[in-house]
Formats: structure tokens, sequence, C-alpha cells
């Protein structure tokens, strides 16, 4: 690193007017902020000039040290390694979208002699049939019950449909027509899956005109009942066609995005229509330093979603960017398709544009109420145990095993913005001895607090512990034995009936519990956070013991790999139905012998393996 001063006028003497990406860092060398330009001499110096700069500007340019270029080909080249620098380095004066779940598909396995619809989430290699995207699974499990009503088409896993001998539930509440029984050929089968697929592609009248058709040949071979059935189907299709939202005859794929800041608080909103139906939206909300005005929200957003995301034909934004035309070409290369940003529409797209607008504004204050609720517990909080001053960092430990197996236990983390995800952590508990709760808390709480000792963690404001004086005994030893006897420690122990409310706070020294009002906005803070640690813990622990009782059986018996036990898993449906298994089922598997079918069946049956 050049240690001598930098000198801003010496370094914009040397600058071009070529297009590139710039980074301006701190005295630590920390990246601060990156930004692309198309003339870098005329951008770069802009932030040096004597002109009046927004609030932001003047908050970062005091922070900065020096600045760095980088020289690109073309503006639609900074763009993209913009978009780079941006995700390796997190700036902290950038807009920042945190979205890291993939987007879910409904996936239609027409490989199948039987298809089926499946919840899909990640890679679109398998073969089938996808659509989608959806902006949560909540919408997409929406549209699958609706596929279930209207066409009855199956929606199980292949293990539990090669092994059934007579109908299931789904086929009795009339969800299902039974194809794993044979209740429902072949041929009519491909007929209900074909409508489903014109049902989700948006061509409902194609699948109202072939409905009537078979109703009248219904009716004509005498065959009132199921008639009157496929009638019931015709009006339920219509009803659901009532309720969506379509632009006339035109199918389109097209997302609408909508910004809104208000009070600090930033949201955008992504209303996702695919065959001319809104398939729901989803609201995000970025880390962003000083006041971002909604054109550098919706241009972050763009950069930073579709360079992940695969990125419809027409993208509509509610307000003008200056940048749509790069941002519509850097999209249409990554897409192979064109991709269009419009402001300016009419009609059904007009009332889509305000749609999200108006998303983005409510969650935007919806987000502004629960953060003002939070920031009154967290005060609440602190005067009541008497700290010296509101917590900002709250961390939360459990424990959670079943007899002993698999103890798991949790660090949950809690700001006045509500859980910080990203700091959770679970821990394996290797040390003590199985069921002992207290040994396990002390491990929990050193290993913590260990990396909090080297810098690797962040120093927490308040620690509650999931339990009563016993559970808080361990973890302050812990504490003291890293010399963090300072920390403010509460032990939550259940109170009478362990029902909620009269829950019992427990400091270290203090003989007699603290018992809030179960109206109390401490103690519905202290409630909160406790659930989340016992709901983090619990899912960990229930991971931790099936992945032991899935493999460890199979493991124990020689000659089955990796690949055996999956396919074994795979094609039974789990260890119970391997259990099940005779001798002839378990050699019909891919890669099973007979020789190593019998070393199975013998291990599970009292034999040896």
């Amino acid at each position: 690193m050049d240690d001598a001063p930098f000198d801003a006028k010496r370094f914009l003497a040397t600058l071009t007017h070529r297009p590139g990406v710039y980074r301006m860092l701190d005295a630590q060398g920390q990246i601060v902020y990156v930004g692309k330009a198309r003339d870098l001499k005329r951008r770069v110096a802009s932030y040096f000039g004597a002109k009046a700069h927004h609030p932001k500007t003047q908050a970062l340019m005091r922070v900065v040290d020096r600045v760095e270029v980088t020289v690109t080909a073309s503006e639609q080249e900074a763009l993209l390694l913009e978009y780079t620098q941006i995700q390796a380095h997190a700036p902290r004066y950038n807009v920042l979208y945190r979205d890291d779940k993939s987007y879910p598909y409904i996936r239609v396995t027409t490989q199948q002699e039987f298809p089926r619809f499946e919840f899909h989430r990640g890679s679109r290699k398998p073969p089938g049939r996808y659509f989608g995207p959806y902006p949560s699974a909540g919408n997409l499990r929406e549209v699958l019950g609706q596929l279930q009503k209207l066409f009855q088409v199956r929606q199980c896993r292949d293990s539990f449909f090669a092994n059934r001998s007579r109908p299931c539930l789904q086929h009795q509440i009339q969800r299902c027509t039974a194809p794993c029984v044979g209740l429902v050929s072949q041929a009519d089968y491909a007929r209900d899956v074909e409508n489903a697929m014109r049902f989700l592609s948006g061509r409902n009248e194609q699948v109202l005109e072939d409905l009537v058709d078979r109703m009248e040949a219904a009716s004509d071979a005498l065959d009132f009942e199921g008639a009157a059935r496929i009638r019931d189907q015709i009006a339920a299709v219509r009803q659901v066609q009532a309720t969506q939202i379509v632009a006339g005859k035109q199918a389109r794929d097209l997302d609408v995005i909508g910004a809104h800041s208000e009070a600090g608080v930033h949201c955008v909103a992504l209303v996702m229509v695919r065959a001319g139906r809104v398939l729901g939206t989803r609201a995000l909300f970025p880390k962003a330093a000083g006041a971002p005005d909604a054109a550098e929200l919706l241009e972050a957003f763009i950069a930073q979603h579709y360079f992940e995301q695969s990125a419809p034909p027409e993208v509509l934004v509610s307000t003008q960017l200056e940048t749509a035309e790069l941002l519509g070409a850097a999209l249409t290369e990554r897409a192979g398709h064109r991709v269009a940003i419009h402001h300016r529409v009419r009609g059904t797209r007009r009332q889509w544009l305000e749609m999200a607008a108006d998303n983005a504004r409510e969650s935007a204050r919806l987000r502004l109420a629960a953060n003002a609720g939070l920031g009154k517990q967290f005060t609440a909080l602190g005067e009541v145990l008497d700290l010296d001053a509101t917590p900002q960092r709250i961390e939360c430990f459990d424990i959670s095993h079943t007899g002993g197996e698999g103890t798991v236990a949790s660090c949950v983390v809690w700001n006045a913005q509500g859980p910080l995800k990203s700091d959770y952590r679970r821990y394996n508990i290797r040390e003590a001895a199985e069921g002992d709760d207290y040994g396990a808390m002390t491990e929990v709480v050193r290993r913590r607090y260990l990396r909090v000792q080297r810098g690797e963690a962040p120093m927490p404001d308040l620690i509650l512990i999931d339990g009563g004086p016993g559970q808080l005994r361990a973890a302050s030893g812990a504490l003291e034995e890293l010399q963090f006897p300072e920390l403010p420690l509460v032990g939550v122990a259940k109170g009478a009936g362990r029902k909620p409310g009269r829950e019992q706070l427990y400091r270290p020294g203090q003989d007699k519990p603290l018992r809030l009002a179960p109206d109390s906005p401490a103690l519905h803070l202290v409630q909160q956070v406790r659930d989340e640690a016992h709901r983090f813990a619990i899912t960990g622990h229930r991971q931790r013991r099936g992945r032991a009782r899935q493999g460890s059986a199979l493991e124990q018996i020689a000659g089955v790999g990796p690949q055996r036990r999956r396919a074994l898993l795979q094609r039974f449906g789990g260890l119970q139905g391997l259990k099940r298994a005779n001798v002839e089922d378990l050699a019909n598997v891919p890669g099973i012998s007979r020789d190593l079918a019998q070393r199975i069946f013998d291990y599970f049956h009292g034999g040896a393996a």
C-alpha cells in the first residue's frame, strides 16, 4: 500500500475521460463506496468540487481518505464490475440488498407417466416444465392448492406414489384422482395435467373450452354425474379467473417495482406478473446510509437483483431512471432476450405500477411502526433491569435435546430493528455429558465468548439465558472464566404452569426473581427473543437427530456407501420404509446385489450384517 498522503488535485489531473469504476476508501483501507461512471474524470471530480453536496455525499466525503479507479471498455462493462465489487465488499455507503434465498418455481415432471406438480427451488436443470418464479413460498403453495382443487393433479412424492395400495386422503377430499391405484386412466390424467399447465400459462380460455367439450361429451354419453362434476369444475375455474388481474388477452411476463422511503426506512416492493397473472408481491428493505432517493433505490435493486435472477422481457419502475437504457442493455445481454425498463405506461400496467408503489409505501410504514414498537421495548427492558443504557444488542442462548441425544445450543441476536439473523449461530455440544444442560450451557457460552474475546464477534449489551438459576450459574461461571463478569446476564425461567406472562427473570447474585406484568413491553421483548432462541435450537436439534438416525444405521453395513444409501432411502421414502422392505424389494434397487440385499435385511431383522 502506498503510504503517501492522497493528493486529490494531482489525482484528478491524471484521470481519464473513459468509462470505469471508482472506489472510495477510508483511512483503514476499507472500501466505503463503489460507483460507476461514463466519464471517470467528470464523475470523480464532482465529489471534490465547491458545489454544495447532498448530506449523504457530505457524510461520505468526511470518511474518504483516497480514491482508486478501474478503467473499462464500456459503460455497460463498468456496470457489471460495479455490481461485482459491491457484492464482494458490501460498502456501507452503497445501497445493499440481502436476499439470499432463490425464488421458488412450480415444477411439472412431464417425463413421468403420471406427472407430479411440485415445489422447486434451485437449479432448473432437472427435466420437466417450470412455472414461475413466485415471490414467496406462500404464494406458490396457494397456487398449488388451487391446482389440486381445480384439476386434482398429484403432488405427492414419488416414493409415496409408488408404494400406495389404496387411495390416500387427498382422493377422499377430492383433491386427487388417485392415479397411484389406477382410478384414472393415463389419457384422462394427461388432459388434467395439460389443462393445469394451460392455467399456469394464463390460457384459461383454452382450459374452459376443453372442459365444456368434455362436459358435453359426458352428457351425450348419458354420464350425467360426470357432466355435473365437470360443470362444477368450470364454475371453479371461472371463479378463480375472476379474482385475477389480467391485461386483456395478452399473456405478459413482467416485473413491477415500487420504492418508498420514510423516516430512514427504505422499501422496494416487487410485484411479479407471469402470463398476465399477478403471482404475488415481495418487500425488501435494503441497508442504505444517508437518504437515498427512489431512483437510487431502484437502480441498485435492478442491478443487484437481476444480475442474480433472470429478468422478464419488461420491467416497470415507479420512478423514471436516467440509466434505464443502460440497465436494459445489460439485462438483455445477461438474459438472452430483450429486456425493456419502462416508467410511463397506461391501462392495466399502470394499475400494477400503482399497486407496487402502494405496497412499498405500506410495507415501509409497517416496518417503521414495528421498529418504533421494538425501540420502546428495548428502552423498557433497559429500565426494568436497571442497565446503564438502553441495550442495542441482545444475545440469547437455549439448549435442545431429546433425552440427551443430539444436543444443540443456539445463540440468536436481536437489535432495535429486530432479529439479526446473519449473526445467529448453532453449536453441536461435544464436551458436556448427555442430558447435562448445565454443562452444555457452560460449553456454548465459553465457545461463543472466546470468539468475542478474540475480536471475531461484537460484544453484546445484554445476554439472556433460557433457564432458571442453574443455567444462569453455568453461564455466569463461563463468563467469569473468560473475564467477562461485567456483561449483564439474565436467566428467563418459565413461571407456574409454564404459561406465557408468568416468566421469572433471575440476575446473578439476586435471590428473588423479577416478575414483570403480563402487559409489560420489556416482558414481550424477552418472550420474543427467548422463543426465537428456542425455535432455532430445536430446529437444529431435529436436523442433527434426523441425520444421525437416517445415516448411522446404514453406515454400519459393509458395502453400503453414500450413493447406495441415497438410492435406498429415496426408493423406500426413509428408514422406516426401508426396514419394512423384503429381500426382493431391496434387490430391485439399482446397485444392490442379492447378497447385499440379504445382508441389509438381516441387519434390520436381527441377523448379522
